[in-house]
């Protein structure tokens, strides 16, 4: 399968989007943002850091999102979830390194909960970008204004200006209601697995103390955190992706 061409898979009806890169195991899963696609800087160097290296990576877009199927509105962290077991179990086979970046570092979480539910302890490591998991519950309501909260009444949904795009970003109440169903970090969370955090502590959007919260919810002699002083929440500058792809090979290392 042609690492740079984009597939489909049909999940539950929706065109899933996605690109393989075959290669040796462990593996790499790259799970993207809110609003993010597989086609973002970050994936790009990843994509190529396994062409080098002859590493398998994995990434797609969400449904409603870069080149999948389905309406943006319609998604929730547990459709998305779905969708992203649904590209693990198809296209990876072998020990994985799964990178999140943002809402996908909330998704990964997830996705080894649900992972070791089912019996797998496929999952080897995590790389968690600027990680946004509950991010609904303790990063968003938080800052929802009254107007806000009428229009999520009368209408099911509210849209902010974004730094990123030219659309505004569109938060529903489905979303909300099933991001408080899926949160983490209400305990201790046992990934049985090594976890690395990468924080910019410029980040407007996702606060260092919202990284260090997670960390201090994980087990303590299988996290690492990185504070990037003046990281974003892109993280994607030279330097940025220098880490990052640094990081992914101390991990390979680590758990091959």
């Amino acid at each position: 399968m042609a690492a740079g061409i984009t597939h489909h898979f049909d999940h539950n009806g929706t065109q899933i989007a996605y690109r393989l890169r075959e290669g040796a195991a462990p593996g790499v899963v790259w799970l993207g943002g809110f609003r993010s696609d597989m086609l973002g800087t970050k994936a790009q160097v990843l994509d190529q850091w396994a062409e080098r290296t002859r590493h398998g990576f994995l990434r797609h877009d969400y449904s409603g999102h870069g080149e999948s199927g389905g309406e943006f509105r319609e998604g929730t962290i547990s459709k998305w979830l779905a969708q992203s077991l649904d590209a693990f179990e198809r296209f990876t086979s072998g020990k994985q390194i799964l990178v999140g970046s943002s809402m996908g570092c909330w998704i990964a979480l997830r996705m080894v909960s649900e992972l070791r539910k089912a019996g797998s302890d496929r999952v080897a490591g995590l790389i968690l970008l600027a990680p946004a998991p509950d991010f609904t519950k303790d990063l968003m309501e938080p800052k929802i204004t009254p107007d806000q909260r009428r229009a999520l009444e009368d209408h099911g949904f509210f849209e902010v200006a974004s730094e990123y795009s030219n659309e505004p970003y569109l938060y529903t109440r489905a979303l909300l209601e099933d991001g408080e169903r899926n949160r983490v970090m209400t305990g201790p969370i046992d990934t049985h697995c090594p976890v690395h955090i990468i924080q910019g502590l410029a980040d407007p959007d996702v606060p260092h103390s919202h990284a260090l919260k997670l960390a201090g919810c994980l087990p303590a002699d299988d996290v690492t955190v990185s504070l990037i002083p003046d990281g974003d929440h892109r993280l994607s500058r030279p330097q940025d992706l220098e880490m990052l792809v640094a990081t992914v090979e101390n991990m390979v290392s680590q758990v091959s």
